[in-house]
């Protein structure tokens, strides 16, 4: 154990003794104790017990940010899904530490509404990005967009908690297919069917080769030719 970096440690002494005490019953100098550590390396880490707790939220937004960032209007809504894979991907690659706080921050009401206020920083994220895509700064955009980037959070949290339950043997799969539905519901600003009809096709990432797909492609293109 000494040899993980101080993070690591203090995460894991917090969690174990979470587990035994109780989140009340222990302190930030019980958690420093247990990793071995000093207090003055635990606020290095942590600035508070419940840091401790949570992902980084500062950095899955700033890899969010990114991502966004990179997107130009055409590929707007393929960035926020990508965005949403990057954050479901974090918690799957915590493993039993995001199980663990899912279980604890269940149980805890301070944690739980912590927990609330960071989701909502996600929510304001992208709705800003959706509102500037949308374009003009009317009341109907604003609307969407507060509509779009809650369903997006909505259908990343509905896969995540699935897994975190042991509901789900391939979440990011199923996060992409919730994203599909989720982004259907909200056809491109300005858009509209070409004179004579016209298809468009929103592309996302899978790990079934073309063959496989081209037949599903036709099928869904020849559906949406007779409607």
């Amino acid at each position: 154990m000494s040899k993980l970096p101080a993070r690591i440690r203090l995460a894991a002494a917090a969690f174990a003794l979470f587990d035994e005490r109780g989140y009340e019953q222990t302190t930030i100098d019980d958690i420093a104790e247990r990793a071995g550590l000093g207090r003055t390396t635990f606020f290095r880490n942590y600035r508070s017990k419940e840091d401790v707790i949570f992902p980084d939220h500062d950095r899955l937004l700033a890899l969010i940010r990114d991502r966004l960032a990179t997107s130009s209007h055409s590929t707007a809504l393929v960035a926020v899904s990508d965005a949403v894979r990057l954050v479901l991907l974090h918690y799957v690659e915590e493993g039993d530490l995001a199980r663990r706080r899912y279980a604890l921050t269940s149980k805890v009401a301070a944690l739980r509404d912590r927990e609330i206020a960071s989701v909502g920083r996600y929510q304001r994220l992208f709705r800003e990005f959706i509102a500037d895509w949308m374009g003009g700064p009317t009341e109907s955009a604003s609307l969407r967009a507060e509509l779009m980037a809650a369903a997006v959070v909505a259908a990343h949290n509905h896969v995540l908690r699935r897994w975190l339950r042991g509901e789900s043997s391939d979440p990011v799969a199923e996060v992409d297919e919730a994203m599909r539905e989720v982004l259907a519901l909200f056809p491109a600003p300005g858009s509209s069917p070409a004179p004579g009809g016209g298809t468009t096709v929103v592309a996302f990432r899978t790990g079934q080769d073309i063959d496989t797909l081209l037949p599903s492609l036709r099928r869904l293109v020849e559906d949406g030719a007779e409607r």
